[in-house]
């Protein structure tokens, strides 16, 4: 009699990020956006709330994407007028970015939508500010400040 094994968290992690990952795929669609582009967006519009001006590299920080990566979005972000990439001051090879208007009006237009599908994907948890909810996302962040191992020290 074969025994029915629980999947792991990691498989788990993997197949809910791709779920989640089409699903706004498909709410940003309609702006013009990708996720990869949202995420960015989402996250300097965060950041230049108060007026900073953050570099790429503080970008990709904060998003955890790769600093290539995040330099080839926003070039993309760029040509559609939604980024504007400047010189900054002290560091030469550095960019500061900052929101169009019209990158602003997109950012917050989306956001709402991709507020309102978060609410329906986190409905079984009672929704987006139930307990359980934050007891996710408390326990996602804790796992995800956990360093992953390097070469040598993997299996």
């Amino acid at each position: 009699m074969a025994t029915t094994r629980r999947p792991t968290p990691g498989f788990l992690v993997w197949r809910l990020s791709l779920k989640w990952q089409a699903a706004v795929d498909r709410t940003v669609a309609p702006h013009g956006l990708t996720h990869a582009q949202y995420s960015l967006l989402a996250s300097l519009r965060s950041m230049t709330w108060s007026g900073a001006t953050p570099t790429q590299r503080e970008l990709a920080d904060q998003t955890g994407l790769d600093e290539i990566f995040v330099s080839k979005l926003i070039r993309t972000l760029e040509a559609n007028a939604l980024v504007v990439r400047s010189p900054h001051p002290t560091d030469a090879r550095a960019r500061q970015l900052s929101l169009t208007e019209g990158g602003i009006e997109v950012i917050d237009r989306a956001v709402v939508d991709v507020h309102d599908l978060l609410e329906q994907l986190t409905a079984p948890l009672g929704g987006l500010d139930d307990p359980q909810t934050n007891a996710l996302v408390d326990t996602l962040q804790l796992l995800l400040d956990v360093p992953a191992p390097t070469k040598e020290e993997a299996p």
